[in-house]
């Protein structure tokens, strides 16, 4: 069962999809409010809502206007998480020479993972909205990624699809560059359901699929398993929370294992679909910035 919101009238509506596709509107005013009157109850949060009637019969969520699953106050990401990225990192680290161990060699098989912060819910958007290009950057690619929602224990209370975008040619300037290649306005979508962790009996059997359409013809498609994760998700989460403060809702990002080619950057138009099945299909357009410099 997953956990959507969508447009109602005038409102945002909490709903659960079950997988004969039933939408169940709910009470609760949010994700969380879900989950701690389940808990208030005695309940799992499919016995909570199962005492809600279905309102309505949907082919797919993605034909509904949905909003992020959830608000949440901040997205975290780790990097360097899978082979794939490490090779991708590493031939921005040397310009495509690959002739050297750099510190992303280091940090893929070091203890201490790569945490970084991502997003805050001002600037993550939904289904459907438009991620932005960075105007500073020539080479950007989106990032398919799990991700996890948290609460302030750091419990994984379930699952969503993210697109970490980021601009490759910044980060492989500088390291220190890395906040810049990965956070500015609309760099950050979620969606398009919350799967509930409690109807998951294998994350790591989860795929991740991404797709990249270029005048609606396709010009990327690629594809892993969780279980090609290096990290355990419990030891990511057990550094993000580490001598930190985390809050309800809180989104960690566990990386990426599916790059376009090192040739590819987004354009403007561009359409990108992150489907992981059993959450759905996170659907962003790729739009230039053009007020970047207004707002500035």
């Amino acid at each position: 069962m997953r956990i959507i919101r969508y447009q109602k009238g005038a409102n945002r509506q909490l709903a659960a999809v079950t997988p004969e596709h039933l939408v169940i509107d709910l009470p609760c005013t949010d994700f969380i409010a879900l989950i701690n009157e389940a808990k208030a109850q005695s309940k799992t949060v499919v016995e909570l809502i199962n005492q809600f009637p279905p309102s309505d019969h949907v082919e797919s969520i993605e034909k509904l206007v949905l909003h992020t699953p959830i608000d949440a106050p901040e997205v975290w990401a780790a990097g360097v998480t899978y082979k794939k990225s490490k090779e991708a990192r590493n031939y921005e680290a040397t310009q495509g020479r690959l002739d050297a161990e750099t510190f992303y060699d280091k940090v893929y098989d070091a203890a201490r993972p790569e945490i970084f912060f991502k997003s805050t819910a001002a600037r993550t958007v939904g289904p459907n909205d438009p991620v932005y290009l960075r105007t500073d950057s020539n080479w950007q690619i989106p990032e398919p990624e799990l991700g996890l929602v948290l609460d302030r224990h750091g419990e994984i209370l379930g699952y969503t699809a993210g697109n970490d975008m980021s601009c490759r040619d910044i980060e492989g300037e500088n390291p220190l560059y890395l906040p810049q290649a990965k956070m500015w306005k609309h760099s950050c979508s979620i969606g398009p359901s919350i799967l509930l962790k409690e109807a998951v009996k294998d994350p790591y059997e989860l795929e991740i699929i991404c797709r990249i359409y270029r005048d609606e013809e396709l010009a990327f498609e690629g594809s892993a398993y969780v279980n090609q994760l290096k990290r355990k998700l419990e030891e990511l989460v057990h550094y993000l929370k580490l001598d930190n403060v985390i809050f309800d809702g809180t989104i960690l990002l566990t990386g990426t294992c599916v790059v376009p080619p090192n040739e590819f950057t987004l354009h403007q138009h561009d359409r990108i679909e992150i489907e992981i099945p059993g959450i759905g299909v996170l659907a962003n357009t790729v739009l230039e910035n053009k007020h970047a410099k207004v707002e500035q």
